[in-house]
This record gives structure tokens, sequence and C-alpha cells, in this order.
């Protein structure tokens, strides 16, 4: 038999890497982080265990790359779903509602991946963390923002307060005030995007689907347009 070709060793090693990370979100969001080991992921993988130190220098670097990946992959069909659009207010929406959703639906795994975060080793640069940045720099840009490199690490960071928020033991805040909040600060319909039921909460701002797009820093500025916005 011949050996396989380069492209085949990649897709395969594709694969493998894929299935040992896919296997983390399962394990760790249903037994938690303490109590998933390593040999229980490369199990569940059907992989070796010394494949996943290969690909992964640690457990927690390894958890990371896994949540990174869940969210690339859940904002890019959030994104991508029909009716396909490229209109970059409803984009925005639709990326507010991906990764607020994930809070909703997996908060042991997300709750273990902003611990993880705010420990001593921080935040890990890697290859999903990658995909998921050109996601979100993206709509940045289809939003209308003539500063990305200002307004991507805004947007990350009012994303992150948002789920820390939703998660935070014994003090919680509403996903849908918190949704409220994101939707006026970017000048969003609340029916944009993939909206809870019910409406939005009592007292929240509402912003009508035919307003002009805001300034992504009013809420710490004012609500006039940005200097760099149109």
């Amino acid at each position: 038999m011949s050996p396989r070709s380069p492209s085949v060793n990649e897709e395969l090693r594709r694969r493998s890497r894929e299935r040992i990370l896919q296997a983390t979100v399962e394990l760790v969001d249903t037994h938690g982080y303490e109590a998933t080991t390593l040999a229980d992921i490369a199990e569940r993988a059907g992989s070796a265990r010394g494949l996943i130190s290969y690909y992964f220098p640690g457990k927690r670097q390894l958890l990371q790359a896994a949540v990174h990946r869940l969210m690339h992959l859940t904002l890019e069909e959030a994104l991508e779903r029909e009716p396909r659009t490229d209109d970059g207010r409803e984009r925005m929406a639709r990326a507010i509602d991906a990764i607020l959703g994930l809070a909703a639906e997996r908060p042991t795994l997300m709750r273990t991946h902003m611990a993880g975060i705010l420990q001593a080793e921080g935040f890990v640069q890697c290859e999903e963390q990658q995909r998921l940045a050109f996601l979100l720099r993206d709509t940045v840009t289809r939003y209308g923002s003539e500063d990305v490199d200002t307004d991507y690490p805004l947007l990350r960071a009012l994303l992150m307060g948002a789920v820390v928020a939703v998660l935070l033991p014994g003090a919680q805040m509403p996903l849908t005030r918190l949704r409220s909040e994101l939707f006026h600060r970017y000048g969003l319909d609340w029916e944009a995007g993939a909206p809870p039921g019910g409406g939005p909460p009592d007292g929240a701002p509402v912003v009508g689907p035919s307003a002009g797009r805001h300034d992504p820093t009013a809420g710490a500025h004012g609500s006039g347009q940005s200097s760099k916005s149109k």
C-alpha cells in the first residue's frame, strides 16, 4: 500500500484535532472542568492521550481552544443563516444574540471558560480564537466602523462583560436586559437578530427599525453620532 500523501495526513490531523476539541466541550459542559481529565477527553475523541499533549500545552489551553471553536462555529452559523444578509446592523444583532445565547445555553462551559481567562495564564491566542476574532472584526466592519482597531476590542469587551453578568453566581443579570442595553448602544431594533419571546424588559430603551446607526461608544460619551461614523 502506498504511503498517504501530505494532504491526506494533514486532513487526518485536522479531523483528529477537531474531535478532541468537540469532546472537550461535551465533557466539560456535562461534568465540569475539574471532573474532566485528559484521559476522558482522549477516550471520547477516540484519540491517543499523547496526541492531546502534542496539540495543546495543557488542559486550560485545550479548553480555551475548544470554547473559542464553539463560539466561532456558533457565530458563523448565526451570521450566515437564512435569510442571508449583508446588512451590517442585522449582522451585529445576530452576533450579539449568538454570544449571549451561548451563555444562556451552556452556562457551565462558559462560566469555566471565563474563569480560565481571568487566571494567571490569561487569554490564549490560538487558531480558533483568530477565527472568532476575524468574524467579530468583519461584523464591526460591515456595521460601518471606520476605526475597526478600536471598535472591535470594544465589542469584544462588551460581549465578555455581558457573558460574565449573565453567569455571575448570586448576582446574575437578566439576559433580556443585557441584550436591550447592547442593542441600544449599537442602535439596533429589538426585533433584529434572534429576539427572545416576551419583548423587551419594562423600562428598557427601544430602538425603532428606521433608527440611524448609533455611535458604539455612546453609552460612555452620550448618544451623539461618532465623529468617525456616519
